[in-house]
């Protein structure tokens, strides 16, 4: 309603600026003209910043800024306005008031007026105390923020327009839940009686479950309409005394355990007045010394006192009496059964609140066991530093030492922290590395020195053993590696990495030790090289005893038949010194053929395929058919047991199985038939067979020597042959990876033994 306008202002206040006096209201005050807006320090705080420059209507809620916008227009005309509007965050309407303020210009200045209901909210909030105001039947009609925390419930779920956890319940101290009926609320609605300081627990779900129930101290207070008896509503306030109720628990268990500790304790536990003298029952008192209540009262404890040491105990607890400082102090202590014990006295001032003393509390400690310990511990002490002098002196030789080793040992040495860099050196490392020790000490090892491969390509971090030692922890050796002198080439080396530990377990380094291999690899080199050529040579010796055997074998075939023509022609023609010539002649021709046979055979050993499974078992039937003959005419046996199956030549294993067993057979004793026996035992992936003879045996130095091309030990005329059969089955049995040797008694026979390869894995039987 327009009001009437106020008076003019007196020309001495015309050109009065009234912004400062507006700037210094305490209440909020808006200034408008056109599309510009100046709000007070109060309007700030109440309504915030401008959200744009003149949007003045975006600080008001929806409802009130049409209101406003109106009352604005009328005001520029000329009127007085005045409007009941709501501002933002508040439940009790604000009356605005708005008046002309030059042309164009509105002063807009509000009252801010609160409710009661919203006043009270805010100061329970404010001291923390939980507020609920609740309708006849317990409806909940409001509740504040410190209330809705207290209790763990939000507004709606506690005025059932949202769900709440039905685990929530409200319990007495002793844990009995509360009855509905029996809650401040309910009686203080029934009786019309405040209902004051009840306790309640309130056990609401989720994480303070874990800690206990919530507990309140809860005041129920009746609100009657006026003109009734009935209260119609009730407030009730509560605050939380959760802490309070855990501390006195605490204090109540601290007491008993300090009472039970009291009376547990093998010490002497007293108590005096605030003016130090001993009264009332102390019974670890009365029971170490004999003395009685009456005896000990006051001072009288003194009297158990050694008397020595009476005047300064006494001294001492007057001193600690009077400047209420600890008291300490040692003296012997009399014993019910007269004994003086030594006693470490100790007492402090029990203080009231107020800072005056309520009582002294102490404890008498026995001594005894100390002394007798700091006479030995002075014992041990003396024998300590003599150990600890040796430990000391035995810690620096074996410094000396270490240093002395690491200093004058060959290979190279240093150590790594966790993470690659070189904690330590020994000269040797820098010597063939060509840094210093300086330099070495600090730098990352794999960048410095590990950078590369021998071949230029860049070595991964992630591939360099020493890295992996240092990240698993895993010792590692490796045998073949470089690392880049100083002047830029590589140098060969072989190393071992070695995990360093601390307490805990963890790896905290590494020590590597290396050695420079150049000349081991030189070596290596030149060793490939020498079996590459003795290869090459043995091939051509083999291929030139394969042709030099062959091609000698026409010339002999032709001497051989003309001197079979001459004897066929000439015998009995000529002298008989003639004929011996031509028997010579033929006997040196056979013997010849028989070299050069078998000399072939010893070149063809290395000419045969790829190897096969051969069953042991077909190998030795068919060598006791090619030494049948030697067999019957001898009235010799052979047995054999070789179930096993090897990985080999055929025709080289019938060879070698046939000239074993014709040596055993040929070279037996006069009048004893020849046995010959071949065994076979499986050894890991080899098979070990025995050839076992009972004939004239051999020698121990000529096991060696029979191996040897043409080597006889015996006369042509009494043992035939050319001395190639051993040799040739030597080389069988190393053509196939094995070995062949002998063990022998003279006169009672000979032990031949050779290994075969078994089956690869994965291979089959034919």
């Amino acid at each position: 309603m327009p009001e009437q306008a106020p008076p003019p202002l007196p020309d001495a206040l015309a050109e009065v600026d009234l912004v400062p006096l507006l700037a210094a209201l305490p209440d909020p005050v808006l200034l408008l003209g056109g599309e510009a807006a100046w709000l007070n320090a109060a309007a700030l705080e109440r309504l915030g910043e401008l959200p744009a420059p003149g949007a003045w209507q975006a600080l008001f809620p929806p409802d009130t800024a049409p209101l406003l916008t109106q009352a604005v227009r009328r005001a520029a005309a000329g009127e007085t306005v005045r409007e009941s509007v709501l501002l933002p965050g508040s439940q009790a309407p604000t009356l605005a008031t708005l008046t002309p303020a030059g042309p164009g210009r509105v002063l807009l200045h509000l009252r801010d007026t609160r409710h009661p209901l919203e006043v009270a909210e805010e100061l329970m909030d404010g001291l923390g105390l939980g507020m609920l105001v609740q309708a006849k039947g317990g409806r909940v009609l409001a509740a504040n923020a410190a209330g809705q925390d207290l209790l763990g419930l939000s507004l709606a779920q506690m005025t059932g327009q949202a769900p709440a956890d039905t685990r929530w319940h409200l319990i007495h101290p002793g844990g009995q839940p509360f009855l509905p009926e029996t809650l401040p609320t309910a009686l203080a609605l029934q009786t019309g009686e405040a209902v004051r300081d009840v306790l309640l627990g309130v056990v609401a779900p989720g994480a303070g479950e874990a800690e206990g129930p919530r507990w309140l101290k809860v005041t129920a207070l009746p609100r009657r309409a006026p003109g009734t008896t009935r209260p119609k509503q009730v407030t009730t306030v509560f605050a939380d005394v959760t802490g309070e109720r855990r501390l006195r628990q605490q204090m109540q268990a601290s007491e008993e355990r300090y009472r039970s500790l009291v009376e547990a304790t093998s010490q002497i536990v007293w108590v005096t007045s605030a003016g130090g003298e001993l009264l009332g029952e102390q019974p670890t008192w009365a029971a170490f010394t004999g003395q009685t209540e009456a005896e000990y009262r006051g001072s009288g404890w003194v009297e158990a006192v050694h008397p020595d040491d009476r005047a300064g105990a006494l001294a001492a607890w007057q001193q600690a009496v009077q400047s209420r400082i600890p008291y300490q102090t040692e003296y012997r202590l009399r014993r019910a059964d007269g004994v003086y014990v030594p006693m470490q006295a100790r007492g402090v001032a029990v203080v009231n609140p107020g800072g005056s003393v309520r009582e002294w509390v102490g404890v008498n400690e026995d001594l005894s066991a100390v002394k007798a310990a700091e006479d030995h511990l002075r014992a041990l002490n003396a024998t300590l530093e003599e150990r600890v002098a040796d430990r000391t002196r035995e810690l620096a030789d074996l410094t000396r030492f270490s240093t002395l080793l690491l200093t004058a040992a060959g290979e190279g040495i240093f150590g790594l922290d966790a993470s690659g860099r070189t904690t330590f050196a020994n000269p040797a490392a820098a010597r063939l590395l060509g840094h210093s020790v300086e330099r070495l000490i600090g730098s990352v090892q794999h960048a410095l020195i590990h950078h590369h491969h021998a071949d230029g390509r860049e070595y991964a971090l992630a591939d360099c053993p020493v890295h992996q030692t240092l990240q698993d922890g895993q010792p590692r050796r490796c045998e073949a590696d470089v690392f880049w002198h100083a002047q830029g080439h590589p140098v060969p080396v072989a190393y071992v990495v070695s995990p360093t530990h601390g307490p805990d377990g963890r790896v905290t380094g590494a020590v590597v030790m290396f050695q420079d291999v150049t000349e081991r690899v030189r070596a290596q080199t030149a060793l490939e090289q020498a079996m590459a050529n003795l290869e090459r040579s043995n091939r051509e010796l083999e291929q030139f005893a394969y042709v030099a055997s062959h091609d000698l074998q026409e010339p002999l075939r032709t001497v051989g038949s003309y001197a079979e023509l001459l004897a066929r022609r000439y015998r009995g023609q000529l002298d008989p010194r003639a004929d011996q010539y031509l028997d010579f002649m033929q006997d040196a021709v056979e013997r010849m053929r028989g070299l050069i046979q078998d000399l072939l055979g010893f070149a063809r050993v290395g000419r045969f395929g790829e190897p096969q499974p051969v069953p042991l078992e077909g190998v030795l039937r068919q060598a006791a058919q090619n030494v049948q003959g030697a067999l019957q005419a001898s009235g010799g046996t052979l047995t054999w047991d070789t179930p096993q199956t090897v990985w080999g030549h055929p025709g080289l294993l019938v060879q070698l199985f046939t000239n074993l067993i014709g040596n055993g057979l040929k070279f037996c004793r006069e009048g004893v038939p020849p046995r010959v026996a071949v065994t076979a035992r499986v050894e890991g992936q080899q098979v070990h067979l025995g050839v076992r003879d009972n004939g004239i045996g051999i020698a121990a130095e000529y096991h060696e020597r029979v191996f040897a091309i043409f080597q006889r030990l015996n006369r042509r005329e009494a043992y035939p042959g050319n001395g190639m059969g051993l040799a040739i089955c030597r080389k069988i049995v190393e053509q196939h990876g094995g070995t062949l040797s002998l063990t022998s008694t003279p006169g009672e026979g000979t032990t031949f033994h050779l290994t075969l390869p078994l089956l690869p894995p994965g291979r089959s039987t034919p």
